[in-house]
């Protein structure tokens, strides 16, 4: 089936108990600093960007994969650094913030496996006036402790103990190499162009991508035009809908080989290949579409103050590229859109902000629709992120994510933490910072202006009244405009979502969908005639109700029953 699951920053995972990481009665303090020496060889001039250590209690990976805002994260601390040279060196403090750990002084002593990394950032004078720095993404999809170009430390083993090494120094003398070019097969193609409008506002080359997906008899009928299926989500290089045949084989093939094999082709993505490239499902060229920003890996799609001008440059750049290079329907009826999670919002967005463009949208397990529940809380009303009733005897964290059974996983001020480590000023690339990169306007230092102090949980009110106005809480959106843009979503909405998403978007569906029935109401149509669907019971994020095959049959139908009759 198509998901979109979380990346490290947004993964369902039980949280470690933060207890088993304080320091025990009597036990020494950790080590009061670690210095990150910039070796002469990986570095030529000087770099601005951000410096972490990481510290693991396994090697099974290297430290710096092992750490994100997750529940399952191993320590690790982070501090701006500005135009270090080579040789120089950056210092992580005793109290330097850290995540799960609050501060090196809060680690215990022991053993453990160390690495440090300085991950670089571009300048960039913008087009509005403000000059920043970020990380430019390499292709890579906005990873902190992966990207192509950081400076990193071999792995050491230590022991972490003031009593015996108050300093602990790392030198960096290895940079993170690009990442790999993948090449095209008869199915797969890829285009990759340097976006006028995008890179027009960030004063940088700034590309636009897509994975497609070919049908079966494309190349033999070369008259023969298609539909187009978009796919949007967080950055992958893989072919849309998973296609592989990466281990996918076919049970006679693999009983030969191996019986554990039989079972991989009968996983969803290897039997939806089979599907595929047999020709037993309806003929479309798949299209995934790629546009990680310098703040987030999607842009969400839309045309924003802090990314610059997606919506437009995704329709008047991007999907024209599509129709020249590939045989498509150049129709609005023939272009149908789906995406889960992330993707699931920017599908919507599409379809709403621009619903000439698309002939319909199907939403999978949506970021939130209507930011009375942004997640969990309501940024409207609430006055702060991380706490209920503040003012109560007993107030109550609010939970960022939750297993099935509803068991808080990790809650907004853990999340918000770990993100305020992986970068300030809104550049963690983590789902906090990249909403409100999307969303909110441009503050004045030109950074993205928070939505709430990633260190009390306050909330700006005046930021989300912001992105109320423009358009972003998509329900708040719609029922404002639907004078005029529901006559054009007829039958074009159709959303399905589990009842005990993991991160509570279910509640903004609920509340879409309350909307979008109303239409029905006298005076208040046209009606949406679209559909919503709900996993039930325990239906979790990554919930959709049909197959990737059956949900192309839909998308066919629908496209035939909106063709232009001869």
């Amino acid at each position: 089936m198509l998901t979109a699951p979380r990346s490290s920053r947004r993964a369902v995972w039980l949280v470690a108990s933060l207890a088993s990481l304080s320091a025990p009665v009597a036990a020494p303090m950790a080590a009061q600093t670690v210095q990150l020496r910039v070796d002469a060889s990986v570095a030529s001039g000087p770099i601005t960007g951000r410096a972490f250590v990481f510290i693991a209690r396994t090697d099974r990976r290297e430290p710096r994969l092992l750490a994100g805002s997750n529940g399952n994260s191993e320590p690790f601390f982070g501090v701006d650094v500005n135009a270090i040279r080579p040789g120089g060196i950056a210092t992580i403090e005793a109290t330097t913030l850290g995540f799960p750990v609050a501060s090196l002084k809060s680690l215990p002593a022991g053993e453990y496996f160390v690495q440090g990394l300085i991950l670089p950032y571009t300048k960039f004078a913008r087009a509005d006036g403000h000059t920043i720095w970020a990380h430019m993404d390499s292709w890579e999809g906005q990873r902190f402790n992966d990207a192509p170009g950081s400076l990193v430390s071999a792995v050491q083993k230590l022991r972490i103990d003031p009593a015996t090494n108050p300093i602990i120094s790392l030198s960096l003398t290895k940079v993170l190499p690009p990442v790999a070019t993948l090449g095209e097969t008869p199915w797969v193609k890829r285009v990759k162009l340097t976006s006028k409008k995008v890179s027009a506002f960030w004063n940088h080359e700034m590309p636009l991508g897509a994975v497609v997906l070919l049908p079966k008899g494309y190349e033999q009928n070369t008259s023969k035009r298609y539909p187009v299926v978009y796919t949007v989500g967080h950055f992958s290089e893989r072919a849309p809908f998973g296609f592989t045949f990466e281990g996918c084989e076919t049970p006679e093939t693999a009983q030969a080989k191996d019986a554990r094999l039989v079972r991989s082709a009968r996983e969803p993505g290897c039997e939806f290949q089979q599907a595929w490239t047999a020709g037993k499902v309806p003929e479309f060229i798949a299209v995934f579409i790629q546009h990680p920003t310098p703040f987030y890996d999607d842009s969400y799609v839309l045309n924003s103050a802090n990314n610059g001008p997606y919506g437009d440059a995704i329709t008047q750049e991007l999907i024209p590229e599509i129709d020249q290079r590939y045989r498509t329907i150049a129709s609005s009826y023939a272009r149908t859109l789906t995406g889960g999670s992330t993707g699931g919002w920017d599908v919507l967005a599409l379809q709403v902000h621009y619903p000439d463009v698309f002939g319909g949208a199907w939403s999978l397990y949506p970021d939130q629709l209507d930011f009375r529940n942004y997640q969990f809380g309501n940024v409207y009303a609430d006055a702060n992120a991380f706490v209920m009733n503040e003012r109560s005897w007993l107030p109550r964290e609010v939970p960022s994510s939750r297993s099935p059974e509803g068991l808080t996983e990790l809650t907004m001020r853990e999340e918000s933490t770990a993100e305020l480590v992986i970068a300030t000023n809104g550049r963690s690339g983590g789902q906090w910072d990249g909403w409100q990169a999307a969303w909110a306007p441009v503050g004045t230092d030109g950074y993205p202006k928070p939505l709430w102090d990633k260190r009390t949980g306050v909330i700006d009110k005046r930021v989300a009244e912001a992105m109320r106005a423009n358009g972003y809480d998509l329900r708040d959106y719609v029922e404002r405009h639907w004078s005029t843009i529901g006559p054009r979503l007829v039958g074009k909405l159709h959303v399905a979502v589990g009842d005990m998403d993991n991160y509570f978007l279910n509640l903004g569906v609920y509340r879409f969908e309350t909307f979008l029935e109303s239409t029905k109401e006298p005076g208040k149509g046209p009606y949406y005639a679209g559909r919503f669907d709900y996993g039930r019971p325990l239906k979790p994020h990554g919930w959709q109700p049909w197959s990737n095959q059956e949900l192309l049959r839909i998308m066919d139908q629908q496209i035939k029953r909106n063709a232009p009759r001869p």
